[in-house]
């Protein structure tokens, strides 16, 4: 794992990425027992399409812990490598640009896949 700053590639170290993947395991169970609850209460199949925010939680630490880019670091310009919370400021232009397409891509990737699971639900018996 890099330990280091790379616009538009990597701009947390293995805390921040651990941070992540709790926000990502966290998504997925409240996706879990909601789709659970959804489905022991016999609720509308449309009523499914609600687990696409718990499902965003989870996409979002999911992609994010992967590529060891924080999308919220990546549009403020920042990154972290040291203790949680001490973040650094990016002082290259270019590589503030790199970071934030590098952040866009992964927002659209996290609504993806969020949507794509949403949908999924909806194919599973009621």
């Amino acid at each position: 794992m890099s330990q280091e700053y790379v616009a538009g590639s990597c701009n947390i170290g293995k805390g921040e990425v651990r941070r992540r993947q709790v926000v990502a395991l966290a998504g997925a169970v409240i996706s879990i027992t909601s789709l659970v609850g959804l489905i022991s209460t016999d609720a509308s199949g449309s009523a499914r399409l609600s687990l696409f925010f718990p499902l965003m939680i989870f996409s979002i630490g999911f992609i994010q812990s992967r590529k060891k880019f924080c999308l919220a670091y990546g549009f403020m310009g920042t990154f972290n490598f040291g203790k949680l919370g001490q973040i650094s400021r990016v002082s290259d232009p270019i590589s503030k640009k790199a970071d934030r397409k590098t952040a866009l891509i992964i927002l659209a990737q996290s609504t993806a896949l969020a949507l794509g699971l949403t949908l999924a639900t909806l194919a599973l018996p009621r």
